[in-house]
């Protein structure tokens, strides 16, 4: 069964850079939209950024818009997540998560319903 690994997550001073990255074992992930939520303590789990299956499209949450970059790799398999500028309200447990079936368009890529996967996530935390 195909499995998501997140990786790259830390602990950062505000205004600080990291970069997540998301592995599968199992499956190719090149036919699936894949996205980034996060989980802040105490609060819901929430959209971040995603990526349509051919790359062509993304979306961002409004904030994390021009922080936030969303990328595939689809000959590693892999899907990035680089944050610059970051705040301490992007402190978060994030995990990265696939389309729950392929080729589908990139309306469906900021509801969490629309994603089956999941990884275990890895902590970000922004220190002020």
């Amino acid at each position: 069964q195909a499995q998501l690994l997140e990786s790259g997550g830390g602990l950062v001073q505000a205004g600080g850079s990291l970069r997540l990255s998301c592995a599968t074992s199992g499956r190719s992930l090149s036919s699936y939209n894949l996205g980034w939520f996060r989980q802040p303590p105490g609060k819901e789990r929430e959209f971040v950024a995603g990526i349509t299956w051919d790359g062509d499209s993304t979306r961002y949450a409004d904030s994390v818009k021009g922080r936030f970059t969303i990328s595939r790799d689809s000959a590693n398999n892999t899907v990035s997540l680089k944050m610059n500028s970051l705040k301490p309200e992007d402190t978060a447990l994030y995990y990265c998560a696939r389309d729950i079936s392929r080729w589908r368009p990139s309306t469906v890529l900021t509801i969490p319903k629309n994603y089956r996967l999941w990884g275990q996530g890895t902590q970000v935390t922004v220190s002020s």
